[in-house]
């Protein structure tokens, strides 16, 4: 059974070993939310996840070596930023709904929100597009290749790519998106909008357009996720805006990140001509895999990304079976784990709805969060700090000279 988001006072405070009176000075300094429950006038609830986080947190004071083994695990802050929060139950972009800005703003009003704090509508960098024949690109090649190899063409003839002051960054950031959505399409992109040269090159329409702007803006950022992580890290380094998307990729296409919206969308594949969904999706439990894109640690309740793709794609395409299909696939999958979509399934659901063509929903998801890798990188060149961890070193003493 799932536990509540929202813990009773007694629960709460029992949890932290602390009096009432002590969870009441947290919630005044804000260390943890409260808000008014059902069940009375004076009844209120404390959020779980800030009262495990003040609980661990009050564990490792105690036991330092604790840790450092889990240092860089869920839940633990290690770098701050200004871009993204994540409450438990909503995803915000600078303060801003990240569904609610899927539904009112453009992509390109969106990557300015990121970059600069402002809707000021960055102009995409008016540059000319990397050679379809770059390097050698082997169209067949799988997109993050494609992407890499393009990013390295591109950087190559790029006499400002080590530029990394702010707005040389945000102009190298419109040359990097190009790049990406070059290697989506087969393309080169000059000025259009994102969403209108993807829609244009997999034929899907001008409502087809407007899912895949929003899958975009819901893909742009969500905090220190293992890519944005590596991207901060390689920025840190001194590195060109280049060299930390292409090393951002690295990490996205992995199977445990942005690599499942890939096994999501070979899941339903397998799964579509099945009779007995439920049936199906339990065979695989037994078999030891997963349920891919199914729960997400972050959020409790589901992933509000995944709900706004699935209820854009119930207005859009209200009749399509494969629509029926996927809807399907969730009543199921939830029936029988208690997990809801996260965003890999929703790229992938709407991917099999709109026939967007093979390994389409790491590109969404790549292209979307280019936009926060290079919000991070910005962050991190300002600091001008290098990120560098120390490793607790648990092999062999030293040998005796």
């Amino acid at each position: 059974m799932k536990l509540s988001p929202w813990m009773t006072a007694p629960e709460a405070a029992a949890a932290l070993g602390v009096s009432p009176a002590t969870l009441y000075a947290y919630v005044s300094r804000g260390k943890v939310r409260s808000q008014a429950m059902p069940g009375g006038r004076r009844a209120r609830g404390y959020a779980r996840d800030d009262v495990e986080r003040l609980k661990q947190r009050s564990e490792e004071r105690r036991t330092p070596d604790k840790a450092a083994a889990r240092s860089l695990q869920w839940g633990l802050p290690v770098l701050e930023s200004s871009i993204a929060l994540i409450d438990g139950q909503r995803l915000f972009y600078r303060g801003h709904d990240a569904v609610g800005l899927a539904g009112s703003r453009s992509l390109q009003e969106v990557a300015s929100l990121i970059w600069t704090g402002r809707f000021d509508g960055l102009a995409a960098a008016a540059a000319a597009p990397v050679p379809a024949g770059a390097g050698g690109i082997d169209p067949s090649a799988p997109f993050v290749c494609r992407a890499q190899a393009l990013l390295a063409a591109a950087a190559a003839a790029d006499p400002a790519a080590f530029d990394t002051r702010p707005e040389a960054v945000r102009r190298t950031g419109w040359r990097i998106m190009a790049a990406l959505v070059q290697a989506a399409t087969g393309r080169p992109w000059r000025d259009d909008a994102i969403e209108a040269a993807l829609a244009q090159a997999w034929r899907v329409g001008k409502g087809g357009a407007d899912l895949l702007r929003a899958m975009l803006v819901l893909c742009a950022d969500h905090e220190l996720n293992v890519s944005s992580f590596t991207a901060r890290c390689v920025a840190s380094a001194g590195s060109s805006p280049y060299a930390v998307v292409s090393a951002g990729l690295s990490a996205l296409e992995g199977p445990k990140h942005g690599g499942s919206s890939v096994r999501a969308e070979a899941m339903l594949a397998a799964c579509r001509p099945e009779r007995n969904l439920r049936a199906a999706l339990a065979a695989r439990l037994s078999r030891g895999d997963r349920l891919d894109g199914f729960g997400h640690p972050l959020y409790p309740e589901g992933d509000p990304r995944a709900t706004a793709i699935l209820a854009r794609l119930r207005s859009a395409r209200a009749g399509s079976p494969e629509l029926a299909f996927v809807l399907n696939v969730v009543r199921a999958a939830t029936a029988i784990t208690g997990e809801r979509p996260n965003l890999d399934f929703g790229l992938a659901a709407a991917a099999r709805v709109l026939r967007l063509p093979p390994g389409a929903p790491l590109m969404l998801f790549a292209i979307g969060r280019t936009i926060g890798w290079i919000g991070h990188a910005l962050e991190q060149y300002a600091t001008g700090q290098l990120i560098r961890p120390r490793a607790k070193y648990v092999g062999p003493a030293p040998l005796a000279c």
